[in-house]
């Protein structure tokens, strides 16, 4: 008998048949099998896209106008204003914005100067004012916003997201990370898919140089299939010697995966064939380098999701190696216009793009920090700034069956506690996945023993905000 020398064949006939059998478990995973997954309902969006504004971007200073902090600046704060959930105590001093607000668009929305390219959109995004975090802390309140919990050790949103639906093109992963040369205060695990099949791993792309490491093809496509093979033979030979079965086909999930991104991934990601008014509306060219790499990675989201991947976060640059992007306790007005120069135009010319494309209906576009800065600080002086804050914070999406020109919930009159529709962020994860067509309390993986999801006992999808 001729023996059956096809890849499928051989991995069906060599070391018991385990290559077979977890070739068979990689086609029946949610990212990579002939079936996708099915929502749970009828969804009203199919992407997001996640602008992670890393360091938490100041609510008085953006979209809660607080004109009484003006009134009082330089006044003490006194006890009652005193959070132990937020940095405050009672000598600390109020302090006005330096930024003008205005009433923008038709539907009169809030957005201050510091943004102007956003202003111009507001009857577009649905901005939330009334969001509450735990701990005015980075790190914690970074895997909150990613994982559900303020500790890690479970799967990111996009991993969830990516497990619920899988991708609509076999040749991309499900969830994609454009890295801007900055990983968050929390690590990698931010991004990480814990217990989930590995296939469902965030893949991180950089803005500048090679954006995948080790994804140009080293040979012609025959010589990757047969290294490919080996790899498999050498898993399987690893698997006889181990329990860990669904860790050792997430890695041959991945190989499959890596091999296809070698002809996709530098087509999606170059945006050399973009027209020029295409360029100049995202920033790209840019005499602040700053912009033109965080415009190239906006202008790859919109690119990713035309291909198919469900779910991508854009990261913000860091210009001071010891904090985050928009963690300003001194020099807020510097450094906040900073960060507004380099991520406003590009946040703006997303979702007109997307917009004019047909792609703004369904896809989610996420504007959001882990927190939000304290409406005072410790003194007034020149360059000084805000500390953290968790009390009430802002936060806006756009696109995807969301309202439009429309501010939800309030915090009082200094911005210092919500005092209308406390939301936090549970809530968010939870109307997003309604929107994507996934119930959260029946998105769950067993794990230790029990199921887990990424709401956990949490969460409510807040209709208020949905068209």
């Amino acid at each position: 008998m001729t023996p059956d020398l096809s890849r499928r064949g051989f991995l069906k006939h060599s070391s018991a048949a385990f290559g077979w059998m977890a070739l068979s478990g990689l086609f029946g995973d949610r990212a990579y099998g002939a079936i996708m997954p099915q929502p749970h309902y009828k969804p009203r969006a199919k992407n997001v896209i996640f602008c992670f504004m890393d360091g938490g971007p100041s609510h008085v200073d953006t979209f809660d106008p607080k004109p009484m902090l003006s009134k009082f600046q330089g006044t003490k704060i006194g006890p009652d204003a005193v959070s132990h959930r937020s940095q405050s105590a009672a000598e600390r001093v109020w302090l006005g914005s330096p930024w003008e607000f205005k009433q923008r668009g038709q539907s009169g929305l809030w957005v201050s100067e510091l943004l102007p390219n956003i202003a111009k959109l507001a009857d577009k995004i649905c901005v939330v004012r009334s969001m509450l975090g735990e701990l005015p802390l980075h790190g914690q309140q970074n895997l909150l916003l990613h994982t559900g919990r303020i500790l890690g050790q479970a799967p990111s949103w996009g991993s969830w997201v990516s497990y619920g639906l899988g991708t609509e093109n076999q040749d991309l992963p499900g969830y994609v990370v454009l890295n801007n040369d900055w990983v968050p205060n929390g690590g990698l695990e931010n991004f990480s898919c814990s217990f989930l099949p590995a296939s469902h791993e965030a893949t991180m792309m950089r803005a500048k140089g090679v954006p995948v490491d080790n994804i140009a093809p080293t040979g012609m496509a025959d010589i990757q299939r047969r290294k490919l093979e080996l790899l498999a033979i050498q898993d399987q030979e690893f698997a006889a010697r181990s329990s860990e079965q669904r860790a050792i086909e997430g890695a041959i999930a991945n190989y499959e995966t890596a091999f296809k991104m070698q002809t996709a991934i530098p087509e999606v990601v170059d945006i050399s064939s973009e027209p020029q008014h295409i360029l100049d509306l995202y920033g790209i060219g840019s005499s602040d380098e700053h912009q033109h790499f965080y415009g190239t990675q906006a202008i790859r989201a919109r690119r990713l999701i035309e291909a198919g991947v469900r779910f991508v976060e854009i990261t913000c640059p860091s210009f001071d190696d010891n904090n985050s992007p928009w963690d300003q306790h001194d020099e807020l007005k510097k450094l906040h216009e900073k960060n507004a120069r380099v991520t406003d135009q590009s946040v703006a010319a997303l979702i007109i793009d997307l917009e004019r494309r047909g792609l703004l209906d369904e896809t989610i576009v996420v504007w959001a920090g882990e927190m939000g800065r304290t409406p005072h600080t410790p003194e007034i002086k020149e360059g000084c700034g805000r500390d953290h804050h968790v009390d009430g914070y802002t936060i806006f999406m756009a696109g995807g069956g969301f309202r439009q020109g429309i501010a939800y919930g309030e915090t009082d009159e200094m911005g210092n506690a919500v005092v209308e529709n406390k939301l936090d962020i549970h809530d968010i994860h939870a109307t997003i996945l309604h929107q994507l067509g996934i119930d959260h309390e029946r998105l769950t993986f067993r794990h230790g023993g029990r199921d887990h999801s990424l709401t956990d006992v949490h969460g409510r999808i807040i209709s208020d905000l949905l068209i």
